[in-house]
């Protein structure tokens, strides 16, 4: 038996890069995106990409209204911390 995720991402909406990020931004987005990053340490890039590349992932999410409306509405589900941080490590992934 194999288990298959419940929210696939193939293909990404948005690719992790600073082409794919900024094309998903709206005009003012893009320019604030661009002067971050073009504001940024070579250690600090990574994260200017990482944090704008979810700021354009949410904007192009086709679900959000239904979302928004769910988090408004106190229907949204939720999970503790302590499950998250122990599906992460039977995951393999990072917890710190």
């Amino acid at each position: 038996m194999t288990a298959q995720p419940i929210h696939q991402h193939e293909p990404e909406r948005v690719p992790r890069n600073a082409e794919g990020i900024a094309a998903a931004l709206s005009g003012a987005q893009r320019m604030e995106f661009y002067r971050e990053l073009l504001a940024a340490a070579p250690e600090q890039a990574r994260g200017v990409l990482l944090r704008w590349w979810g700021e354009a992932m949410l904007d192009t999410d086709p679900e959000a209204d239904a979302r928004a409306d769910a988090v408004l509405a106190g229907t949204v589900s939720t999970v503790s911390v302590d499950e998250l941080v122990a599906r992460r490590r039977a995951a393999g992934l990072p917890v710190d």
